[in-house]
């Protein structure tokens, strides 16, 4: 593996592009931060904004308006570029026109003799991360998708202001389907080691509770886009702890869309599972344990995604 210049390439100036912008020069995970968008004009003004303030960054970065032939040497290409999702439209309904938009984007990126690793966020994420390890031919540790990694963080956030503890004490996860079919690992959510589900079991009476948090993790986007039109804040930070888990060897553990091998007993799927980030990639699948119900709803979730990824087969 190549040392690490920690240049890093954004394919998408939108709304989820520049928030990832904003927190990648906050944070100065990156040394070159490059910004590629069919929008120029805004592209231009985004970097100056940005390096108008890059001298109260965490460390130095350097900002710039790029073109395809920038990815040659670059270490990260994050793609945010697509088809926005509607109010009332679900991820899987913006396949067949995102999946388009990124086989144009991938085949530019390649061309420019791009040696490096992808980092997907475009929905839906976990269709289209695996399509661009299928395209592009690149290791499957090469290739991540952004996954359950948000849904995750609004999970432990949701119980965390139930249970009156800060969201860094929750252990908590959410897996599969970046979308609808997603389930939440309650057998495995603890605080010190105590069963979240049970607690808020003894303190309601119920289960109802549990499946409230969980609703609510799920529909989160629908009820975010309906308001202000999308989301954009929680997934660039997403991306942005995923990027430095990467450019950083953390050998840290999220819930990104990672391609499985015979784990959780399925082969070829993305999806969003627990995985070993570190400057190899997506080195590692752990194969949390799961309670018997979990694991019907786990085999859905792939089944969901194994079906809409045969609509689009024929793009490969």
């Amino acid at each position: 593996m190549k040392k690490f210049s920690k240049k890093v390439v954004l394919i998408g100036d939108g709304s989820v592009g520049s928030s990832y912008a904003f927190a990648m020069v906050t944070q100065g995970i990156a040394d070159e931060f490059v910004i590629i968008d069919i929008a120029k004009d805004k592209v231009e003004a985004d970097v100056k904004d940005l390096n108008h303030g890059a001298l109260y960054s965490a460390s130095p970065v350097t900002v710039k308006a790029g073109e395809y032939s920038d990815c040659k040497d670059a270490d990260l290409v994050v793609i945010t570029a697509g088809a926005p999702q509607k109010p009332g439209e679900t991820r899987l309904q913006l396949v067949e026109k995102n999946t388009k938009i990124m086989k144009s984007i991938v085949s530019s990126v390649m061309d420019s003799g791009f040696d490096g690793f992808f980092l997907i966020a475009a929905n839906p994420v976990d269709i289209l991360t695996r399509y661009v390890k299928e395209v592009t031919g690149l290791p499957a540790e090469r290739v991540i998708g952004s996954g359950t990694v948000l849904d995750s963080a609004r999970f432990r956030y949701l119980i965390s202001q139930e249970l009156n503890v800060v969201p860094s004490s929750v252990h908590a996860s959410i897996i599969g389907e970046h979308g609808d079919s997603e389930l939440a690992v309650w057998s495995q959510a603890n605080v010190a080691g105590i069963s979240v589900f049970d607690t808020l079991k003894e303190q309601t009476g119920s289960e109802a509770k549990a499946e409230e948090l969980y609703v609510n993790t799920r529909d989160a986007a629908y009820d975010i886009i309906q308001a202000k039109g999308s989301t954009y804040y929680g997934i660039a930070l997403a991306l942005l702890r995923i990027s430095k888990a990467l450019l950083n060897n953390e050998n840290s553990v999220l819930t990104v869309s990672s391609q499985l091998n015979g784990e959780y007993g399925h082969k070829g799927v993305y999806l969003g599972v627990p995985t070993l980030i570190n400057q190899n990639g997506a080195i590692k699948v752990y194969e949390t344990p799961l309670s018997d119900n979990e694991k019907q709803l786990f085999d859905q979730s792939v089944n969901t995604l194994e079906e809409t990824y045969e609509s689009i087969k024929h793009l490969v």
